[in-house]
């Protein structure tokens, strides 16, 4: 159910931005930065757990990367959810706008 919530939060975004600026491509943009930050925020939070004896100060740069901290489908979801429903979005409005010649 997460992935579903989360794709429509970031549909919700970017009909926000798309309806403000109308560019539906700058609202898929925005909703897809926070959830991907959002994700990597968690992961980086795993790394620490797991690896970092619980202090950040032992987390690499590349911590959130690790593909030891993305075990589970969902984790991977919870972002590519939103990128692929946003993406989709933009493209069948961008689509349906352009002029036909």
């Amino acid at each position: 159910m997460q992935l579903i919530e989360h794709a429509l939060a970031a549909l919700a975004i970017q009909a926000v931005i798309g309806f403000a600026t109308r560019n539906w491509w700058a609202g898929a943009a925005l909703a897809c930065g926070y959830f991907i930050g959002r994700e990597l925020a968690q992961a980086e939070y795993r790394w620490i757990e797991q690896f970092g004896k619980g202090l950040r100060a032992n987390l690499p740069w590349w911590g959130a990367f690790d593909l030891r901290v993305w075990p589970k489908a969902d984790q991977w979801a919870d972002w590519i959810g939103p990128i692929a429903a946003t993406t989709t979005a933009a493209a069948i409005i961008h689509r349906r706008r352009k002029p036909r010649g």
